[in-house]
């Protein structure tokens, strides 16, 4: 099995562009397969003076600059452009980066944005059928010349899309842990599913074993399914060193170390020496999970970079 790490960057935490080519170009030369963008706005209502730059303008600007990082979105969220606009953005991104796209998408979520830049904000189910409708469409027009689609939620006529991506079909991550909708749409459209946030030990099992029900019932290999994995991870050499950094974090979030250490109790959280580190990733290999988005605490995510690098990827290679 190929394992992968991919660099999570999330521009609503206030970087500047600078900040994230240096990161980028960097990551290509100690080891990272890839570097994703989340898809949002600002990141709450006191943010009018933090930087968030948007996601797609950003991976174009990476795919001119760099030469063999792969780039992704950690998800786009289906409801911010129409479907046929955003297949062409895509395909754009990957002539730019001459077939290095990686499609993350998902049913968006964060209302406060949707409020803010008045983008309707339907119900779950609603969002759910657009995804659907959307993804459809999307693999639709990177392929087919002409497109003719009448769904409940979106239509197009006649519709094309050129340029085609390099790819013909970039691969497709479907972001989200619902196990009826959103597993169901993996099972039938994506090259991998992405999962994180997770309290329960069992609640990871649990959704691969759904997974795999939904991978049968449309006759799909669950084997040749990609499973990805977002990460949030801290390595340091030594524990007071991560001691150190952790009372760090939870000064600038206000919080006693007891209430932030509460607040990141996630499985997806790897805080550690590189031996516990990499203990949580093989944990996640023995499940299946051979992709891994990680993000790194910002602003120290050029340094984390180097020190995963360094103690984790060369020691899995």
């Amino acid at each position: 099995m190929i394992i992968r790490f991919g660099i999570q960057i999330e521009p609503q935490l206030g970087f500047d562009y600078a900040t994230v080519e240096k990161i980028a170009l960097n990551a290509e030369k100690i080891g990272f397969y890839s570097i994703w963008s989340s898809d949002h706005f600002f990141l709450d209502q006191k943010s009018e003076e933090k930087n968030c730059m948007e996601a797609w303008t950003l991976l174009a600007a990476l795919a001119a600059k760099t030469s063999t990082l792969r780039l992704g979105t950690l998800v786009t969220c289906n409801s911010y452009r129409y479907p046929a606009i955003l297949a062409k953005i895509a395909a754009t991104v990957d002539m730019i980066s001459n077939g290095r796209l990686e499609f993350g998408i998902g049913a968006g979520w964060k209302e406060i944005e949707y409020n803010a830049y008045g983008i309707p904000f339907p119900s779950v189910k609603d969002r759910m059928d657009q995804l659907e409708e959307s993804i459809q469409i999307i693999k639709k027009l990177w392929v087919d010349p002409m497109v003719t689609f009448h769904g409940k939620h979106y239509q197009i006529k006649e519709a094309f899309s050129a340029p085609k991506p390099i790819q013909r079909l970039p691969p497709i991550f479907i972001g989200g842990t619902g196990k009826k909708r959103i597993l169901n749409m993996v099972a039938k459209y994506a090259d991998y599913c992405n999962f994180g946030w997770f309290n329960d030990p069992k609640a990871i099992p649990e959704l691969l074993d759904a997974l795999k029900y939904h991978c049968e019932k449309v006759n799909r290999d669950y084997d040749s399914l990609g499973k990805s994995f977002f990460a949030s991870v801290i390595v340091t050499e030594t524990q007071d060193e991560l001691d150190t950094i952790l009372a760090e974090r939870a000064k600038l979030r206000g919080l006693t170390l007891t209430e932030y250490m509460k607040s990141i109790n996630n499985l997806n959280v790897f805080f550690g020496t590189p031996e516990v580190v990499q203990q949580g990733f093989e944990n996640l290999i023995d499940l299946g999970f051979d992709y891994f988005q990680i993000m790194f605490p910002y602003p120290m995510d050029y340094e984390q970079s180097e020190k995963f690098a360094k103690f984790i990827i060369q020691k899995m290679k």
